[in-house]
């Protein structure tokens, strides 16, 4: 038997080492936590996207007592950038989180596993990987797209 051994390289930087575009997005994203609706995990996640022409566009989880038939912050942003803008790829994903304590989380937070799925798509959709920044109050993960966290993709192909 093979053994194949899979490794992700992630970049752990402070926010004063992204590019100013890269902290705005962030910024988009932790005031976007604000308009999570959450009143039940108390979990309020925000996303923000920059597409290939420079949009910028926001998201936020928004559950319902009908679980599952809230929606993810992620796919909330991922999805309204390709359904007001179907030809335009997304180059840039900032993701922040509220705890339940309602402050900023420490340590990044990451998409779960259909967020990965639905960013695979658009990365697919795109033709080319998505910078994906992911917030913490300590510091910030710099992802270039989605394979080091998904390494193992469900494709048709």
């Amino acid at each position: 038997m093979q053994e194949l051994e899979l490794k992700s390289v992630i970049k752990v930087c402070q926010m004063e080492e992204l590019t100013s575009d890269e902290r705005h997005i962030v910024e988009m994203a932790i005031e976007a936590t604000n308009r999570s609706y959450a009143p039940y995990s108390k979990f309020h996640v925000g996303a923000a996207v920059k597409l290939d022409n420079g949009v910028e566009l926001a998201g936020s989880n928004q559950e319902n007592a009908a679980y599952p038939s809230g929606l993810c912050a992620e796919r909330t942003a991922l999805f309204y950038a390709g359904a007001q803008y179907p030809e335009i790829g997304v180059s840039l994903l900032a993701i922040a989180a509220r705890g339940t304590d309602g402050e900023l989380t420490e340590e990044p937070t990451g998409p779960c596993g259909s967020c990965r799925q639905v960013i695979i798509e658009s990365e697919t959709r795109a033709g080319h990987p998505i910078r994906i920044l992911l917030y913490g109050r300590k510091y910030v993960y710099v992802i270039e797209g989605i394979r080091p966290l998904m390494p193992l993709t469900f494709s048709e192909f």
